[in-house]
């Protein structure tokens, strides 16, 4: 059989925020990983990132491509054109949809490509298209990837190679349209990889790193003004040992369309220390953790950090470092702490989630037992460390009480006269793909006709809660004014997007 050579495009598309609220560019891990994975297996593949352009763009761009959408919303990247140009030459347009706030630039970004080349193949995948695909085949994808997708996009770029008319009815893990239905061939679990020194070494180099870095937006963390910031994400791990309501892990158990993804899974130490020394060769200095629960096993995190030991980065973690395992007998874990700075650790986000028991055995997992915890003395040993913490505050659950709602923010209110650095104050999120967006359907909370602009912790989006939405709009408001400081809040405000008068 003839194989036709086939060039892929991994598209993010232009970013859109509330008015008023930060932008930061979207570099995620999913482009390098698919990037690595596509050249392991000789395809040609490029990113192009709509929010900041690449070299032929001017760096200014980014500053001034600032418009108000008819939503509201406010959009930051390139023209439509520029995204067409981009496209042009490849066969095969990858878009991903993990943010349902984005869904719109991303549908978008979609119907201008089909329209203009429709023979073109849009694919895309993300907890937020595997759990609306109907919207994203109405917008012109061909599939929608289930699952960890590494294997899964070199079956479908081999799938284009052999036919103008490619057949994806033998591949897994995804969906497409047959007959002008949609057919799911959901993830088989003895398929994924279980082993990840299998997977390919994310192709870093393919982002436009050197863009985000003269922007100086990472996604989290603190920064002192006119620091060098060059900052990259990595994983050591995959899935998680919690299975949160709030979280999409909650929903990729085994049985799902995608597998049993969420399953707690490592990388070697030397694996690792692979990917470390790729990176350092990028010139990279800060790095993101991005493991879902960087701690879960407990002894292979202190061997590995004592082996990063001497590595020269400054590393940061604000996704997952459970407090639990920051824990021992309910009291700091010195051998945890010491073993996080002395591997570089500079930054962590602590996710506190909930002043109140019930709500944390309900919804997380019963993860933390926030009265026995001594959480004064972590946060104390945190900073003796050195270390840079943030509080992370969950409020607004559907059968959440004023008085329980009150008592989170009390709760952060506490650990800041402990010496947190700073405290964030989220609304839930019911977002599709997660156990809450089911609970929230069900319980008449949430249409399932919802407007994904609105899916952002800035805004209340369910209805018939204890304490209304309105009211908790208000209450996270005040508590991130009250509790933040005057240069904390001037930083972030340092990162709104100014809609371009012209």
């Amino acid at each position: 059989m003839t194989m036709r050579d086939v060039r892929v495009l991994l598209l993010y598309p232009p970013n859109q925020s509330p008015p008023g609220f930060m932008c930061k560019p979207n570099g995620s891990l999913a482009y390098p990983s698919l990037g690595g994975a596509l050249r392991r297996h000789h395809v040609d593949v490029a990113v192009f990132d709509a929010a900041v352009g690449d070299d032929s763009d001017p760096i200014d761009l980014f500053y001034e491509s600032s418009s108000e959408l008819p939503s509201g919303m406010i959009r930051t990247g390139v023209p439509d054109e520029r995204i067409l140009q981009a496209a042009a030459d490849f066969d095969i347009v990858g878009i991903t949809s993990i943010f349902t706030e984005q869904e719109t630039m991303v549908l978008n970004a979609a119907r201008i490509i089909k329209q203009t080349f429709p023979d073109k193949v849009l694919i895309t995948g993300g907890v937020n298209a595997r759990s609306r695909m109907r919207h994203f085949f109405n917008a012109g994808f061909e599939v929608v990837c289930l699952s960890e997708s590494e294997d899964t996009i070199i079956q479908i770029v081999d799938a284009v190679r052999a036919s103008a008319r490619p057949s994806y009815a033998d591949i897994n893990g995804i969906a497409f349209l047959e007959d002008g239905k949609i057919r799911v061939n959901p993830a088989k679990s003895q398929e994924l990889i279980w082993d990840l020194d299998e997977m390919p070494i994310p192709a870093w180099d393919l982002l436009p790193n050197e863009r985000y870095w003269a922007i100086g937006r990472p996604h989290g963390g603190v920064f002192a003004p006119g620091s060098e910031v060059r900052y990259a994400s990595m994983v050591t791990s995959l899935g998680c040992p919690f299975r949160c309501a709030y979280c999409h892990i909650g929903g990729e158990q085994e049985g799902s369309i995608s597998g049993f993804i969420g399953k707690y899974r490592i990388k070697s130490d030397d694996r690792v220390l692979q990917e470390l020394e790729v990176l350092k060769n990028l010139g990279v200095k800060q790095l993101f953790i991005e493991d879902d629960s960087l701690l879960a096993d407990k002894k292979r995190s202190l061997r590995l950090l004592d082996k990063i030991q001497g590595q020269g980065f400054d590393i940061i973690d604000v996704n997952g470092v459970n407090v639990i395992h920051l824990l021992k007998r309910w009291k700091p874990d010195h051998d945890v702490l010491g073993a996080l700075v002395n591997a570089g650790f500079t930054q962590l986000a602590l996710p506190f989630e909930s002043g109140n028991l019930r709500i944390i055995r309900k919804y997380a997992t019963n993860k933390l037992n926030v009265e026995k915890s001594d959480i004064k003395s972590l946060i104390e040993a945190c900073k003796e460390y050195g270390l840079r913490i943030i509080g992370n505050y969950m409020i607004g659950y559907p059968d959440e009480t004023l008085d329980e709602v009150l008592t989170t923010i009390q709760l952060g209110r506490d650990h800041m006269s402990y010496g947190l650095d700073s405290a964030n104050y989220f609304i839930v999120i019911p977002l599709p793909g997660t156990p809450i967006f089911d609970m929230a359907v069900a319980g008449g909370h949430l249409s399932p006709d919802f407007d994904p602009d609105k899916m952002n912790f800035l805004r209340a989006n369910m209805t018939g809660t204890t304490v209304p939405a309105e009211q908790l709009e208000q209450l996270r408001d005040s508590a991130w004014e009250e509790m933040n400081s005057p240069a904390f809040k001037e930083y972030k405000k340092s990162m709104v997007v100014r809609v371009n008068a012209a």
